[in-house]
Parts: structure tokens; C-alpha cells; sequence
């Protein structure tokens, strides 16, 4: 069923895939991580950020946390 799509502002795509309208199968075919602290990764237009106090301790004990072999 198609969808009514309101307005969108797209300011940068990197490797990705941007779809609008009917899909099946939509499967990354990459798979990151990042650790930052508060409003260190924010996108947009305009960003007004106000942070007091900004620590990112990371503990992760997964080997694997989205396989993407065979994901096609």
C-alpha cells in the first residue's frame, strides 16, 4: 500500500540506502559501531546542544553483534 510521505530534508547519505514508497527486503549490507558522548553525533539543519557533564563508558562483550555474511 502506498504511503503519503510528508516533507524530508536529507542532508548527506553515505553508503546507504534511502527508499520512499513500497519495499520487500531492505538488509544492510554493512555493520558499525560508535561510542560518543552526549550531542557529540548530532545531525541536522540546526543543532543547538547544552551538555554539563559528557562521559561514554563502554563495556561490550559481544563478539558479534550483526553478521552480515549471506545477507544479500
Amino acid at each position: 500500500m502506498p504511503a503519503i510521505i510528508g516533507p524530508v530534508q536529507i542532508i548527506h547519505v553515505s553508503g546507504g540506502v534511502v527508499q520512499f514508497g513500497d519495499t520487500v527486503i531492505i538488509s544492510p549490507k554493512t555493520a558499525s559501531k560508535s561510542t560518543s558522548g552526549q550531542g557529540a553525533i548530532n545531525t541536522g539543519g540546526f543543532i543547538v546542544t547544552n551538555n554539563g557533564l559528557s562521559a561514554s563508558n563502554v563495556l561490550d562483550t559481544n563478539l558479534i553483534d550483526q553478521p552480515i555474511v549471506g545477507n544479500n
